[in-house]
This record gives structure tokens, sequence and C-alpha cells, in this order.
């Protein structure tokens, strides 16, 4: 078995629950998933099966969609709803769509991010939520991201009360923290603010509707018909360029040679070579040698497949 399971993750799960009941299911170890989403988060989580799990960072690198709930007039400790109260602003407040237009206008392109307390990125190779939960604060490293689109999903004119919430869509580049995202809109609009809630509806090319939950996974599988789910290793690297090989450097690359550097890769950051259409490799410009590229990713036993 081997490919790409389009999961849809249900809330008050962990990406490690939704990799571990789905080895029991499909009775295999080789499972993996690509990327966290937070217990509270439900959403899009392609699972890598077997060879698949060589280019599950290739997915994980891949650009995400989220749609979100933004409550402003709250700002917490973990940056959700679920966390305590660090300010509050209870006047009423008013805001045309014009102004939070603008303000989303103002966070998109290449934006910089400091990673909440309560998150899984490592300083001092301890994560920061383990700080957090022991009452320790310190530096975290701040980080470029890429808002590639915000959209403001609500048709309202005026959006007022004591607790503002607008839901957007964001399409945004690996690492983007759509809680600090909240946060950053609320002090643009001049107020604290939080995310009130978080679905990703998509990643890479894998996409909402592509989806399943573990509970028809299971049927699925008890049906004898997961193997037609399941999505071939070619279908996440889709957005790279494919080469069939061919006589004259089929053994070269099957033996995972380094090769005079292909056009394609002046123009891409990564080619696939392909035999009847499957992925045998994946190739990129070479580190050291100049005009020469080397295997990346090689995929022998899928030919076998075919």
């Amino acid at each position: 078995m081997n490919g790409i399971l389009p999961l849809w993750k249900e809330r008050g799960m962990t990406s490690h629950d939704c990799v571990f009941k789905l080895r029991k299911i499909l009775k295999t170890k080789k499972v993996g998933h690509t990327g966290t989403l937070d217990p509270n988060v439900e959403g899009v989580l392609p699972i890598c099966i077997g060879q698949a799990t060589r280019i599950a960072e290739y997915i994980t690198d891949d650009g995400k969609t989220y749609e979100a709930i933004i409550s402003i007039g709250r700002s917490t400790t973990t940056e959700d709803a679920e966390g305590e109260t660090v300010e509050e602003n209870t006047t009423h407040k008013s805001f045309s769509r014009a102004t939070i237009l603008a303000a989303l206008t103002q966070l998109t392109g290449t934006i910089t991010q400091t990673p909440p307390m309560y998150s899984a990125v490592k300083v001092n190779g301890k994560k920061l939520y383990e700080y957090a939960r022991a009452g320790q604060t310190v530096e975290r490293p701040t980080r470029q991201v890429t808002i590639y689109d915000l959209a403001l999903l609500d048709e309202a004119d005026i959006f007022q009360g004591e607790q503002v919430q607008f839901a957007i869509r964001i399409a945004c580049s690996k690492g983007t923290y759509i809680r600090t995202l909240a946060v950053q809109i609320g002090e643009m609009l001049g107020y604290p603010a939080h995310m009130q809630a978080l679905v990703r509806t998509a990643s890479g090319t894998f996409i909402k509707e592509n989806c399943f939950t573990l509970a028809q996974v299971q049927e699925l599988m008890d049906n004898e018909q997961i193997g037609e789910k399941i999505l071939p290793v070619e279908h996440a690297l889709k957005s790279y360029p494919f080469i069939e090989i061919d006589e004259a450097n089929d053994k070269q690359i099957s033996n995972g040679q380094v090769l005079e550097m292909h056009t394609l890769l002046k123009q891409h950051d990564k080619i696939v070579y392909a035999k009847n259409g499957r992925a045998r490799a994946v190739y990129v410009a070479h580190p050291t040698k100049e005009n020469r590229m080397k295997p990346e990713k090689m995929f022998p036993e899928l030919e076998q497949e075919v």
C-alpha cells in the first residue's frame, strides 16, 4: 500500500492520534502525517502511506488554505478561544467593511510573525508550550511567512458590538500561525483579538472535498475499497514537471547517478523522472557541482507496482 490518503481530521484529536488509529485500521506501520493540526482545529490532513512517506516533507512545505473566525475585543494566552484572558475591551465597537478589508490588505504579502508561547516551536531544544506550561517566558524567534490572499467571507457592511466577529479565508505559506494572524488583525484595528475557530480547507493539492473521516476509512477498509481512494504518490508531485525516462537514461536514473542538469531545473526547484507515468526519482540541482543535478528522492518500489 503506497500513496496518500486525504484525511479529514476531526476536532479533539491530535495529528499523532490520527496516525495511531490509521496504523491499526490500515494494518500497516508505515504511516505518517504531513504537518500537525492543533486538537481544536479540524480539516485537511494528507496522510502518507508506504513509499509516499518519503515525500511527506513536500506536502508539509506546500501552501495551506484556512477559514477562520476572528474575534475582536479579547486576547488570550494561547491566542485562541481556549486560552485565559490576557486583555479585554468591552466597549462597543464598530468597523466598516472597508476598514476590515484595509487591515487584511496590510497583512497580505510577506509578513513577520512571532510564534505564540503555546506552540511546538523549539527554543534551546525545548518546545515553547513546555516553557509556557511551566510558567516560564523565553525569547521567541521571529519568522517571515507569506500570506498569498486574505478574503473577508462575511457580507455585512458594518461589524459592531462588544465582541466583533467575522470570518476570513487565508491562503498562506508553510509555518504561518493563524492564531498570531488573528492577533495581528486586532492590532491593525486597534483592539485585542484572538482566533475563535479554525478549519483547514486545503493542504497543497489536497482539498476538503477529497477527504475521508476515520470512520469512513474504516468502512472503506472493511469493504475492501480503500485501494480505490488512496491517491498515488504522483498526485503530490504534480506541481513539478514530469519527464518520461527513456532508454538513454533509464539505468543512470535507476542507479541514482548525478546527471547533467535538465533545462527545466533552471525554472523549477524539482523535476520528476517517471516511467509509464509512475514516479521513479525526484531530481534537484546539485549543491556543489555546477550544471549538475542529483536525486533527492528515489521510488524504485513504485515501478514494480505497474
